[in-house]
């Protein structure tokens, strides 16, 4: 990799190769490094787009390769042992469809393929092992193939997940770990799934069904202390007790497929920036997976970090005023999409009658509502712009 570079992306998951495709032909010199050795394998987990982020795949010319992908034309939501639903449509909306449901891997792999046409210093097998940033710009230490380079670039950008976090100094963190943990895996009903999405809040937590291919992708919340006990139930007992927390309106469960569980938290930085470094995605904030919105708010960050870098000289990338601004324009995207998932798991984990009360009586007015609803929809599709 040449010794400076204008902008250094760490981590070719979809937000960093995203960002670095946006900046392809922009003239200026881009690197990008992922850690992984190689070619992304196959991973089924599921990712939920909205119609927003598909159309800036598409854009980005990666839409076209994915060819596992299950249109959400409906979502559907709801509460266990209470009243009130709201339906949002894309009909209502006049869009194709609100989003698509698709392989993570296959969207990796989408991404890789584009950034290996050239116009990218793109490095796999590399990662960020030392960071020190000063006024004018940042000193990256990479490591690939087990030998050390440094390299200087005016910004750095973290698109890791978080797992260079540590490196920079001067950012308070916030976590708080919610004791849940997400039991997920691959459910058949007796009948396809019909484009239609559902949220469903149960006693034990959040279910959401994400229509793929003529089944569903489930990601089911429970208690930390009972995920263990979901994933030793057999497929029957599983289906039944699926079945009984989430209601018929998918049909009924006649298969399941493996399982796995993974522990759910809030974590937020005090602010996506510091000298000479920005931060996007899961490295900026991690979210509950309830409404679907971590990736389509990382991905928002990718795109309008591209877009404050390709308005700002040269010269100025990566400089004090040029991250402010980026902080000011993501402030408000962010703020709502955590506080709003936050305040959703707050609002549906208790159950006494008054507040389910309070809940039926939301559902319905959200419902019955037709110009709240659409301005509902429509923030959840594209997100929040200052």
């Amino acid at each position: 990799m040449r010794d400076h570079l204008d902008v250094l992306i760490v981590g070719g998951g979809p937000l960093g190769a995203a960002l670095a495709l946006k900046l392809r032909d922009s003239g200026l010199d881009v690197g990008l490094i992922e850690a992984r050795p190689d070619a992304p394998g196959a991973d089924p987990r599921a990712l939920a787009l909205s119609w927003g982020s598909c159309r800036e795949l598409d854009r980005l010319g990666t839409w076209a390769a994915i060819r596992s992908r299950t249109p959400i034309e409906t979502v559907h939501v709801s509460q266990q042992g209470a009243l009130g639903r709201v339906k949002l449509s894309h009909e209502e909306m006049q869009l194709p469809a609100l989003g698509y449901v698709v392989n993570f891997g296959e969207l990796q792999r989408a991404l890789h393929e584009v950034l290996t046409t050239g116009g990218i210093e793109y490095r796999t097998g590399a990662q960020l092992v030392d960071l020190k940033t000063l006024a004018h710009y940042a000193l990256a230490t990479i490591e690939m193939h087990g030998q050390r380079q440094q390299v200087t670039a005016a910004l750095v950008v973290l698109a890791d997940g978080g797992r260079s976090v540590e490196l920079v100094p001067d950012l308070q963190r916030y976590s708080r770990p919610y004791r849940q943990q997400a039991v997920i895996a691959d459910v058949h009903a007796d009948r396809p799934n019909g484009g239609v999405a559902y949220e469903r809040f149960s006693q034990s937590g959040p279910i959401a069904l994400l229509p793929r291919g003529q089944g569903f992708a489930l990601v089911w919340t429970q208690p930390e202390q009972h995920a263990p006990t979901v994933l030793a139930w057999d497929d029957a007992r599983f289906l039944a007790e699926l079945q009984q927390a989430f209601g018929d309106r998918a049909g009924q469960f006649v298969a399941v497929g493996p399982r796995a569980a993974f522990p759910l938290y809030l974590r937020q930085l005090s602010r996506n920036h510091a000298q000479r470094v920005a931060l996007i995605g899961n490295a900026a904030q991690a979210l509950h997976p309830v409404a679907g919105q971590g990736f389509n708010l990382g991905l928002r960050d990718a795109l309008d970090l591209a877009q404050l870098i390709l308005a700002t000289p040269r010269t100025q990338i990566g400089a004090a005023p040029m991250l402010q601004q980026f902080g000011r324009n993501r402030r408000l995207d962010a703020n709502l999409t955590v506080g709003f998932t936050d305040l959703l798991i707050q609002l549906f984990d208790q159950h006494p009658a008054w507040l389910q009360r309070m809940r039926s009586a939301g559902l319905l007015a959200l419902d019955l509502a037709p110009g709240l609803r659409r301005a509902f929809t429509n923030r959840m599709i594209f997100g929040s712009r200052i």
